[in-house]
């Protein structure tokens, strides 16, 4: 897997403070996407270790009191990610207790595969569907067009 850019402290792209990992690979390549320079699967950094490392790091820092963990793209859900994505957000779950695992996909939760599923079942919220130009809408939370749906997984998580 490849990322395009990481933020250790991000207070757009879910709520509260969060660290956000922008991944490479998006087979939707939505018309007006915002991110066209994460499409090809190739582009960006490898993903390392190391980088996996820091995340954690990151996410446990004290000085930086952290909700949680943004996963964005490209797409996260992207066949070339899944795997790395399953065993970040694993790790995630085992090293962080208590931080939340928030995920953006063009793909559509009735349509995952088993693989797919898998990243989901460990995740507290999925925002999912392509976004769509013509469905563009600014006052939404968290979504860029209207089509796009917020699936919550954790009902202790503030519906935002």
């Amino acid at each position: 897997m490849n990322y395009h850019q990481y933020y250790p402290v991000d207070v757009v792209n879910g709520p509260g403070t969060r660290c956000t990992l922008f991944v490479s690979g998006c087979e939707h390549q939505c018309r007006g996407c915002y991110n066209q320079s994460t499409w090809r699967p190739d582009s960006g950094h490898p993903f390392t270790e190391d980088m996996a490392a820091q995340i954690i790091r990151d996410l446990n820092d004290p000085r930086i009191p952290r909700r949680g963990l943004t996963l964005s793209g490209g797409d996260p859900l992207h066949p070339a990610n899944v795997a790395d994505v399953l065993q970040l957000v694993k790790r995630v779950r085992e090293s962080c207790p208590g931080k939340d695992i928030w995920l953006w996909t063009g793909y559509v939760l009735a349509e995952l595969n088993p693989a797919q599923q898998a990243v989901v079942q460990l995740i507290d919220v999925l925002i999912d569907g392509k976004y769509i130009q013509a469905e563009r809408d600014p006052s939404l939370n968290w979504r860029g067009s209207a089509n796009q749906v917020i699936h919550y997984f954790d009902t202790n998580d503030v519906k935002c």
